[in-house]
């Protein structure tokens, strides 16, 4: 099974990476700095689950590309999705399977309408990594995994092809029947843990330090809960309870990666996390939520404002 990894970065380079490692036929799509690194000094990863390197991984360029691939894994920044679908659309042929690892929903619906929804699947991953300066990739948690199914709940024979070109990768690779359940659960997680942490500037145990702190977060997962319910998502109790103590722990130093972009000046996935949550809820709810997202867009719009002016 061939399959093109769009985007060489912290996600792609790591998963890819491993496919790698037990030997798959995999393809990194890059643009081109990031394709000279990989050309000039390899891949490598380092995690506590071991370090790996490749001299010569594959490397195409969007103007070069021209074979279709059995499995395309999609891997950038939802605010590069639409530049990446034109650039790997000269993979994607009839019997090609495409896996977005996006978070939120929104880039399903980008890609159906220019793929259609026979060839994409639902897909998340949970995994802490980065691209450090040397341009290696870092696993930074003891969490590395994979998860992918068709939407419609079924097991179909392309799910079970997949899962066997994954088998024996140095992470853990699951197929689910009810994988839009589990991405809708995680966008909640997610939109909770940004919409809090990007707001108030601060860890899971500084939040929760501060006088109503705690009331704020509850209130925020209860708003983003009530806006999966109203499209067919109930938040399950297991998951329910895992964001809850996640979010509440005293002392906690977790941030959202949405933060630690905000940190260092990057661009973020505000509309994508945020925002297209926002856009799903009642007219004059999520009022938190609201609070959050133009938060959110208030640094888009000064950073814009400040890299103008530089």
């Amino acid at each position: 099974m061939r399959t093109l990894v769009v985007g060489a970065g912290a996600i792609g380079g790591y998963f890819g990476g491993r496919l790698l490692e037990i030997k798959r036929d995999v393809t990194f799509m890059a643009r081109s700095r990031r394709a000279e690194e990989l050309r000039r000094s390899g891949l490598r990863i380092h995690s506590r689950f071991g370090d790996a390197f490749f001299p010569n991984p594959a490397v195409v360029q969007a103007d070069s590309l021209r074979d279709t691939f059995d499995l395309v894994l999609v891997t950038t920044k939802s605010y590069d999705l639409e530049a990446a679908i034109t650039d790997f659309a000269p993979a994607v042929g009839s019997n090609t399977a495409i896996i977005p690892l996006l978070n939120g929903i929104r880039h399903l619906e980008m890609l159906d309408r220019r793929f259609g929804t026979e060839r994409v699947l639902g897909g998340q991953c949970l995994i802490a990594s980065s691209v450090n300066a040397q341009g290696e990739i870092a696993h930074l948690n003891d969490t590395h995994e994979l998860s992918f199914g068709e939407r419609d709940g079924s097991l179909s024979s392309r799910v079970q092809k997949i899962a066997e070109l994954m088998q024996g990768a140095r992470f853990d690779a699951r197929t689910s029947t009810q994988i839009m359940q589990e991405m809708w659960e995680k966008w909640v997680f997610l939109s909770s843990a940004a919409g809090s942490g990007c707001l108030m500037r601060g860890t899971v145990g500084d939040i929760n330090a501060a006088p109503g702190g705690t009331e704020f977060v509850l209130s925020l997962i209860d708003e983003c809960r009530e806006i999966a319910a109203s499209q067919g998502y109930v938040v399950r109790d297991a998951s329910f309870e895992r964001t809850r103590a996640m979010l509440t722990a005293g002392g906690s130093t977790l941030t959202p990666s949405m933060l630690r972009d905000i940190e260092r000046g990057a661009r973020i996935e505000a509309d994508h996390i945020i925002g297209d949550l926002l856009r799903r809820a009642k007219p004059g709810t999520a009022l938190r939520l609201a609070t959050s997202y133009t938060h959110l867009k208030a640094y888009e719009a000064r950073r814009q404002r400040e890299t103008k002016s530089a």
